[in-house]
């Protein structure tokens, strides 16, 4: 099942082109994207919910995608945590990033660790995502990175690693917008409209494997990033396991699995255009 937020942040049920409000479906909804208890609820108790929200898909009229506006698909986590150094093609190529950027290598910088972007830097797949003025005026790169996306469902600390994705709510597309800088990772990171996900989630089953899955990343139709799940240095199991060690993994949750190879500088104008097989498009615009 494939669940977007649309409009004023109303639940719905994609479907091929089409979507199905279920928001009466969760009875603890409101409009109010600061708190966001229903989603959070939603997220935890997905297992008891699911019932209701399939129901309620099979039973109401239906509306056009075209016609609604995507919001991110996820609201309010109490935290956005990122993979670093997660791909050893993407570790092999930001020697020659941080060389060209910041004139010398951290490595530190080149190891597997999770870090924290702050919430409020999340953004819809109708963006865009905004070049801050003063970074430009400094002469930094702003770079992509395309990512899969993983949305915490029960949660919890100290997950083993053959439970982790029992905890999982579903996945999404996202990008971790970077400005190469001297900055820590967190500030680079963390810039508002710095963490496009969408277009929807596409919530956690048997059949769906995070460990197989395409990542492909255009620029203005030129591919920069094109990479498989397969070649994740820590598998997503691994790393909700080990980020739950760190901190407890509450319902909601977001985490960024890590960089492909391929990063490179975005400008304003442009159009990036990201997609993960079996879960879909984000198209977000820079500006």
């Amino acid at each position: 099942m494939k669940l977007a937020l649309f409009d004023e942040h109303r639940l719905g049920v994609v479907i091929d082109d089409r979507i199905v409000d279920v928001t009466t479906a969760v009875t603890s909804h409101e409009n109010d994207a600061e708190t966001a208890g229903w989603w959070r609820g939603l997220c935890r108790d997905w297992a008891a919910l699911a019932p209701r929200i399939a129901d309620a898909a099979k039973s109401r009229d239906s509306l056009p995608l075209d016609g609604v506006t995507l919001q991110a698909p996820v609201l309010n986590p109490s935290k956005v945590i990122a993979a670093a150094s997660n791909y050893r093609a993407h570790v092999d190529e930001m020697h020659q990033v941080q060389e060209r950027t910041l004139g010398t290598v951290h490595p530190w910088m080149m190891e597997f660790d999770v870090f924290l972007k702050a919430p409020s830097s999340i953004t819809g797949p109708s963006g865009p995502i905004v070049l801050p003025p003063a970074v430009l005026a400094d002469g930094h790169e702003i770079h992509h990175e395309s990512e899969l996306v993983v949305i915490i469902g029960r949660g919890g600390k100290d997950i083993p690693v053959d439970e982790a994705l029992e905890r999982v709510f579903g996945y999404s597309v996202g990008l971790d917008i970077t400005v190469r800088s001297p900055a820590d990772r967190s500030r680079r990171k963390s810039y508002d409209t710095f963490s496009p996900i969408g277009p929807w989630i596409r919530v956690a089953d048997e059949e769906f494997d995070p460990g197989a899955l395409d990542i492909l990343l255009t620029v203005d139709g030129a591919v920069r990033q094109q990479v498989n799940t397969a070649d994740l240095l820590m598998s997503v199991p691994e790393i909700v396991s080990y980020a739950s060690r760190i901190m407890t993994l509450n319902p909601g949750d977001v985490i960024f699995t890590g960089a492909p190879p391929g990063v490179g500088p975005i400008e304003a104008g442009e159009t990036l255009v990201t997609t993960i097989s079996g879960i879909g498009t984000m198209e977000t615009m820079v500006r």
